[in-house]
């Protein structure tokens, strides 16, 4: 008789520990942020790198690179998402595109970036000496372009235009205003 009051006893002494156990994890765990829903620049990265550079090249030459204040890299993804970005392109005949942006997320398979400034324009300087400003812009390496949907201003040689939208092919330094284009000739 008695073993069945121990018996009895030690079970509810069981579950007052596991409801215990329950409660202090409960209320003890921080919460685990799900992956989408973090912030790029935080998280799971392989690694940490300041003073991060990333060139391509083709046939020795240099086509282009990415330096970065500060990037952390996801191996898995292919991915390298960076701050404080300058990329300088390299076109045909010598002529190069350089521009500066706060952020920017590199593609490492594909080499493609997509560059992102949060307060006023990333300037894209040409070798030409016209001015590109827009808030946003990828590059995409297979067809050597720079795009963005965003608004777009270019100055130089006494002409601004605007509009919305660009493409630009670096080797042959065309650029095309998609959408509501307008321009001035500055005196």
């Amino acid at each position: 008789m008695w073993h069945r009051g121990a018996r009895q006893g030690l079970l509810a002494l069981s579950v007052m520990l596991a409801g215990f156990l329950v409660y202090v994890l409960a209320t003890r765990v921080e919460s685990v942020p799900t992956p989408g829903l973090m912030s790029p620049l935080l998280g799971r990265a392989d690694a940490s790198i300041d003073h991060f550079t990333f060139r391509e090249t083709r046939a020795g030459a240099v086509q282009w690179e990415v330096k970065a204040a500060r990037a952390r890299v996801f191996e898995a993804e292919q991915r390298a998402d960076l701050e404080e970005v300058e990329v300088t392109l390299f076109g045909e005949k010598g002529r190069q595109l350089s521009l500066r942006a706060d952020k920017g997320v590199l593609d490492i398979a594909k080499k493609d970036f997509v560059l992102e400034q949060r307060n006023g324009p990333i300037v894209v300087n040409l070798g030409s000496g016209y001015t590109i400003y827009t808030n946003h812009l990828a590059w995409t390496d297979a067809r050597r372009e720079i795009r963005t949907t965003d608004p777009v201003t270019i100055f130089g040689q006494g002409l601004e235009v605007r509009g919305v939208g660009l493409i630009g092919n670096l080797d042959s330094e065309e650029f095309k205003v998609l959408a509501d284009v307008r321009m001035d000739v500055l005196p």
